[in-house]
């Protein structure tokens, strides 16, 4: 007797739906950044030249640590997730407070009316926090849970983080990096 290997889609399917139409929304924005980027080149220099791409790359490392602290916790089960959950969760946290503070510097000289850079930035930057909260509360959840949660919550709550993940590095190398 042959033993059959059901292949399945890690995470809840409404989360993948949810995923898509999230890929869609920011991608639209990183096309209106790409094309005001191109129309206004002066104004998006002098907006990326007070941006802080040391604070961009720190905060890259700590998603991407997340993400491989989320792959662990999931690998390792709901027996043992935990800890690797709370990793991710800190991540998420040490995310926040830095892009708080660059929130914090950048005030001043942000002015989202009359510069589109300002606009662009703030929304989309903005709308990316929103997303490392929601997840970072979302593992939170699923720590606290522990051995509680199953195996599908477990995937659903990395594949956010993912999510999240992987919209900050098209962030990062489309308004800090790109020159």
């Amino acid at each position: 007797m042959a033993l059959v290997s059901e292949e399945r889609l890690s995470g809840d399917l409404a989360l993948w739906l949810v995923v898509l139409l999230e890929l869609a929304t920011f991608g639209l924005g990183f096309v209106a950044f790409a094309a005001m980027r191109g129309a206004q080149p002066v104004l998006f220099a002098a907006g990326q030249a007070r941006l802080d791409a040391g604070a961009g790359a720190v905060n890259t490392a700590l998603l991407i640590a997340g993400s491989w602290a989320c792959a662990r916790g999931v690998a390792a089960g709901p027996q043992q997730a935990r800890r690797w959950l709370m990793g991710a969760v800190a991540a998420g946290l040490g995310f926040m407070a830095l892009k708080g503070g660059e929130y914090a510097r950048q005030a001043p000289h942000l002015d989202v009316e009359a510069s589109a850079f300002d606009a662009l930035y703030v929304g989309l930057t903005g709308f990316h926090f929103l997303h490392v909260l929601a997840a970072t509360v979302v593992l939170g959840i699923l720590a606290v849970l522990g051995r509680r949660v199953s195996l599908h919550a477990l995937e659903t709550g990395a594949l956010l983080w993912h999510l999240v993940d992987l919209l900050w590095l098209v962030l990062f190398a489309l308004v800090y990096l790109w020159r």
